[in-house]
């Protein structure tokens, strides 16, 4: 965590010499914003009865959004890009593998240790862009929202209790998911928040109900050049 908090300060402090640098060129088809970098809190929704969180579930994104401005003011625009995504989340559904497939059971989080899986995914947003800013200013408010696709790559699960440890690699997340999102803040500092539309399991049950939990993320956004 140390290293990540320096890292944020690091890469906090190149944003605003990037933005500085961008400003004193005076560029009237100036575009805003191209790469991102954040971070989240991870939780689900729609999630079975006695469901609940039993830890820190961060996440981590960056890419690139390419920017395009649609009004002379160059205060409206449309981004659309390409980025990379890691998410864990730790919680108390229990994922067992058999000949059958995979099956899923809710389980009290006094009876284990660690109960959580993560997942590396690409990601393709699409947003639609309002700001503040001008060729001489590059400190401004923003409400960027849009619309999220994307594609697991890769995903891992682990399970330890007294007797038992488990280890899973790429069971069965929905490979594409997408979902609503939000980005709201002034400068550097940005609030975020990903409302997921379809489920992040794919054909799991809990019990003979369907397991239709979706993903909701709430954090950080930073976003420079």
């Amino acid at each position: 965590m140390k290293k990540i908090f320096i890292t944020t300060i690091f890469l906090m402090h190149l944003v605003g010499v990037l933005a500085q640098t961008n400003s004193d060129d005076l560029d009237p088809l100036y575009r805003e914003d191209q790469f991102y970098f954040g971070f989240t809190y991870n939780t689900l929704t729609n999630t079975p009865e006695d469901f609940s969180q039993t830890g820190f579930s961060p996440g981590f994104k960056i890419g690139f959004i390419r920017d395009f401005p649609i009004n002379t003011k160059r205060t409206f625009a449309l981004g659309l890009g390409l980025g990379y995504a890691f998410n864990v989340y730790s919680e108390n559904i229990k994922i067992k593998e058999s000949l059958a497939g995979y099956s899923y059971e809710v389980v009290s989080r006094n009876t284990y240790q660690k109960n959580r899986f993560s997942h590396q995914a690409l990601e393709i947003p699409f947003e639609f862009r309002w700001r503040t800013s001008s060729p001489q200013e590059y400190r401004f408010w923003r409400i960027y929202a849009g619309f999220k696709a994307s594609y697991t790559f890769a995903s891992s699960y682990v399970y330890e209790d007294n007797t038992v440890s488990t280890q899973l690699k790429n069971f069965n997340l929905n490979q594409w998911q997408y979902g609503l999102t939000l980005s709201v803040g002034y400068n550097n500092w940005n609030g975020f928040l990903y409302y997921g539309l379809n489920p992040i399991f794919e054909d799991a049950l809990v019990g003979q109900e369907t397991l239709e939990a979706k993903s909701i993320k709430i954090g950080l956004m930073f976003y420079f050049l």
